[in-house]
């Protein structure tokens, strides 16, 4: 007779997440995050029939007596589980992880790390789950095989793209690569970019205490120059067989040089040579939308090539409904205002 498919979940220290696939679902994101308020923990699922699977698990105050459970680019199942029972295990161990949780948690949030299956969000939604007004983590990117050559890779680009990485070598731009000692050059350029792109963007800090927690051999940052002008800047992480692209910034001046476009290039050939198998450029929209606030981020990544991901995005389990449906219309409203001030600024940009 059926009982469930989780046989326990065991809490332990930050450690169990040390060799996480996912850095989203690491010790290291784990101890870097409890540097900005949030609370860190770490559990072992034993599912019934299959493999045991490590879980970070985040948690934040909402108000003064109200707080939210957040598990980033998690639950990692093994890896024969039946898509056809993800919904029904995901809904089981929000209602097991309960327990473990504050008594004032108002819901649970997932963001599933498996592609989306048909009819897998009406199933979720049947058994309780809310789909988020917001993603916090982005359900659509683009991954580039790095297990082809430098050859292949290049070849799999739009043509315009080869050509701007090799019109930005031929004009002189220089990339380095370096690390820490960069980060003031490199939020420089991203304010620079909140302001065109109408984006938010963090303190400083929080760029810092990110290199703190992984070092600069993990975490890498790559400048490109030209003329002693910085005209671009990207953040990339190392993690296992992943390189992930997670911030970008560009200058006002020089654009027509195609810094960016020979950032990318870097990044991906030192991540190869690295052993990385893939480069996630971890976000794009849901499609090629032109009234997208951000579709000129979807033609810029979607432009090196690689294979279009589509994921379910965040999944709230209420337990407390009222509570949950206030913070739900609050969080749908600060969205709204997000992307109007982005189509604002992208519209500006595109009048200069």
């Amino acid at each position: 007779m059926f009982t469930g498919y989780i046989k326990a979940i065991l809490e332990g220290n930050l450690s169990a997440c040390k060799e996480a696939d996912s850095f989203l679902q690491s010790a290291m994101w784990g101890e870097f995050k409890s540097r900005f308020g949030w609370t860190s923990k770490a559990f072992l699922i034993e599912w019934a029939d299959y493999a045991a699977c490590p879980l970070l698990l985040l948690s934040r105050r909402l108000a003064s007596c109200l707080s939210f459970a957040y598990v980033p680019w998690g639950p990692a199942l093994p890896d024969n589980f039946p898509a056809a029972d993800r919904a029904a295990a995901l809904a089981e161990l929000a209602k097991k992880l309960k327990p473990f949780l504050a008594r004032n948690t108002a819901f649970i949030r997932f963001d599933p790390p498996w592609g989306s299956a048909e009819g897998e969000g009406a199933s979720l939604s049947s058994i309780g789950f809310k789909h988020a007004s917001a993603d916090i983590q982005p359900p659509d990117t683009v991954i580039v095989n790095l297990t082809a050559s430098c050859e292949e890779i290049l070849a799999a680009m739009k043509p315009k793209w080869r050509y701007n990485i090799s019109l930005a070598g031929k004009k002189g731009v220089q990339v380095n690569c370096g690390g820490a000692q960069q980060t003031e050059k490199f939020y420089n350029l991203l304010k620079e970019t909140a302001l065109r792109d109408g984006i938010a963007i963090h303190s400083i800090d929080y760029y810092k205490t990110l290199f703190d927690i992984c070092g600069d051999s993990s975490l890498r940052l790559y400048t490109a120059g030209h003329e002693g002008d910085t005209l671009a800047a990207t953040m990339v992480l190392f993690w296992g067989k992943t390189a992930t692209y997670l911030y970008g910034a560009s200058s006002n001046i020089k654009r027509n040089l195609m810094a960016p476009y020979a950032l990318q290039w870097k990044a991906m050939q030192d991540a190869k040579d690295a052993g990385c198998t893939q480069y996630d450029f971890f976000g794009i929209p849901p499609d090629d939308n032109p009234s997208h606030p951000m579709a000129g981020l979807y033609r810029f990544k979607t432009g090196f090539g690689g294979q279009i991901i589509h994921r379910l995005g965040s999944w709230d389990y209420p337990y407390k409904p009222f509570v949950y449906n206030l913070f739900n219309l609050a969080e749908a409203l600060r969205k709204k205002i997000r992307d109007r001030r982005k189509r604002i600024a992208t519209h500006a940009d595109k009048k200069v």
